[in-house]
C-alpha cells in the first residue's frame, strides 16, 4: 500500500501520464475499460454524446480521446481542458485542436482559478479513483470546486472505477492491486454509495448507474 504523504499521492496520480504512455493510452484504457472495468469505450462515447454540450470543461483530460470521438452539439464549441499534468494537456489540446481549446494547469482537489458560473457541462472521467482519500473525502472536494463553476442547471457528468461491492476478475484484481500498490489508483473501499452520498446533497438532481466495476454518473446544479 503507499505511504507516501497527502501531496505525493496526489501528485503519483498524475505523474504516469508520460508523452509514451499517452501515446499508447486509447489501446491500454480500451482493453481496460472493455475486459477489466466491463464497461466498454462505446458505452462510455454514447454517455459522452448525451451530456456534452457546446460550453464544456472537461477535468483530468487524458488522451482525449472522448473528446475527439464524441458529438457536440455545434460545430465549433467551447472546449476547456483542466488537468495538474502538462503533458496530457498538451497532447489533448494538439489532438483536438480543430476546436481551439483553451487549457488550464491545476488540480480538481485545490480552488480552480477559472471564473464561476460559465460551463454548461463538465466532464469528470475516470478520476475519481485516481485522486487520494476516501470516495466521500475526495468527491466532496472535487464537487466543491468544480460546482461553482456550473451555469444554473448545467450538468456534471463522469465515470470512476469502484473497488467495493462489484465484481472484479482475476486479472482485474491484479491491476487493481498493482495500480493501488504505485499510488496510480486509490480505490480499494471506493464504493457506488459513498459517491451517491455527496451527490446528493450538493446537486438539485443527480443519477448514478453501475455498469461492472464502473459507476457513471450525471449530477445537475
Amino acid at each position: 500500500m503507499v505511504t507516501t504523504n497527502y501531496q505525493e499521492r496526489v501528485f503519483l496520480a498524475q505523474a504516469g501520464y508520460t508523452k509514451t504512455l499517452l501515446s499508447n493510452y486509447d489501446a491500454l484504457i480500451g482493453f481496460n475499460a472493455r475486459f477489466l472495468w466491463k464497461c466498454a469505450r462505446p458505452r462510455l462515447l454514447k454517455f459522452y454524446n448525451k451530456n456534452i454540450s457546446a460550453n464544456h470543461l472537461e477535468v483530468g483530460v487524458g488522451s482525449g480521446y472522448y473528446l475527439d470521438k464524441c458529438r457536440f452539439p455545434v460545430d465549433k464549441p467551447r472546449i476547456v481542458l483542466l488537468d495538474l499534468n502538462p503533458n496530457s494537456l498538451e497532447f489533448t489540446s494538439a489532438r483536438i485542436r480543430r476546436y481551439q481549446p483553451t487549457i488550464c494547469q491545476g488540480s480538481v482537489l485545490e480552488p480552480i482559478s477559472l471564473e464561476a458560473n460559465q460551463f454548461d457541462s463538465i466532464g469528470f472521467n475516470y478520476v475519481l479513483h485516481c485522486l487520494p482519500g476516501t470516495l466521500a473525502q475526495k468527491a466532496a472536494t472535487a464537487f466543491e470546486n468544480l460546482k461553482p463553476l456550473l451555469k444554473e442547471g448545467g450538468i456534471l457528468f463522469g465515470s470512476t472505477v469502484l473497488g467495493e461491492g462489484v465484481k472484479h476478475n482475476y486479472l482485474g484484481k491484479r491491476v487493481m492491486k498493482n495500480y493501488n500498490s504505485r499510488g496510480i489508483f486509490n480505490n480499494y473501499q471506493d464504493k457506488v454509495s459513498d459517491l451517491e452520498a455527496v451527490l446528493k446533497p450538493n446537486f438539485s438532481t443527480y443519477s448514478v448507474q453501475v455498469i461492472g466495476c464502473t459507476a457513471l454518473f450525471t449530477a445537475r446544479k
